[in-house]
């Protein structure tokens, strides 16, 4: 069998290496430490006394008698066992360590219990508050629909109050009541079409119509409770003709603060007339009074006719 160089070198390395382990092991010598010094001293004769004289050693009961008699003392002939002292402190210590432990769990219980108790309280006060809460926004909500309620019911009290103001009025224009002259005349105006010409407001036999009469010369209002102090009359552009009808909001000063021309009764949309009516509107004025609401939507009709 032959061998490469680099396994010779392997089997010699090996064998050099456990060569030396061995040599080792055969070197080394477990060597105990010398003992101590013994204490050097020489035996002295047993007595009881430290002065004697004689060559013959007494008997051990005399020697104890005599010494016994020269101290006073009785005799010991027995050895008495003393009582182990006792390890009432370290029961003691012991004891008190038990307790600091049995102390420490009952306060870590008694805290997580208040801890509990406490998030428990936070949280029946924070479902408290959510319910208050819950029921001031019904509360406010009732409170709210009963304004609205009462709101509704207040503008259909008034339109029904101005509707039946309206066919009174109607009625006593067209015969029957106070207006009635005994005229058989079915129709009264000065523009076109059939019809008692004039405003519900009006009074019976006046020559001024409140409608028609060229360049803008008709003009009436709709606003509950409130009488005209002006109206001034629209800038007629003289091209078209047709009814405006103007939607104004007044505050308590009879002051027009808005006009919106063109709403449901307005039979034309030329630009030009609406625009007139507008300015128009926006120049009236109106009675003060201070029980009026805040701002109080109300008409006024302009009518455009040509000549």
């Amino acid at each position: 069998m032959t061998f490469t160089n680099s396994q010779k070198t392997g089997v010699i390395a090996t064998v050099f290496f456990h060569g030396m382990l061995l040599l080792f092991l055969l070197l080394m010598v477990l060597t105990l430490p010398a003992p101590p010094p013994q204490e050097e001293g020489f035996l002295v004769d047993f007595g009881n006394s430290p002065t004697g004289l004689g060559l013959e050693e007494p008997s051990a009961a005399e020697g104890i008698e005599k010494l016994a008699a020269t101290k006073k003392v009785a005799p010991v002939t027995h050895s008495v066992s003393k009582p182990k002292p006792s390890n009432k402190a370290q029961d003691k210590g012991d004891e008190d360590l038990l307790t600091q432990e049995y102390e420490k769990t009952v306060q870590l219980a008694a805290n997580a219990k208040k801890k509990i108790i406490r998030e428990n309280k936070l949280k029946l006060d924070e479902e408290r508050q959510l319910k208050a809460r819950e029921e001031q926004q019904r509360r406010d909500e009732a409170f709210e629909k009963q304004k609205q309620e009462a709101e509704e019911n207040r503008i259909r009290q008034d339109q029904e109050r101005k509707i039946g103001a309206i066919n009174s009025r109607a009625k006593n224009a067209f015969g029957g009541g106070k207006t009635d002259n005994g005229s058989k005349s079915t129709s009264q105006g000065n523009t076109y079409g059939s019809g008692n010409q004039g405003s519900p407001d009006g009074t019976p036999g006046a020559n001024q119509y409140g409608i028609g009469g060229g360049e803008g010369k008709g003009i009436s209002y709709n606003l509950s409770g409130r009488n005209a102090r002006s109206l001034p009359k629209p800038a007629f552009p003289g091209n078209e003709a047709g009814i405006v009808v103007v939607e104004v909001t007044v505050d308590k000063f009879g002051k027009v603060t808005k006009a919106l021309p063109g709403v449901k009764g307005s039979n034309t949309v030329d630009p030009d007339l609406l625009e007139a009516a507008r300015k128009a509107a926006s120049a009236a004025s109106f009675n003060t009074d201070r029980n009026a609401p805040a701002y109080q939507k109300g008409t006024i009709t302009y009518h455009f006719i040509l000549q």
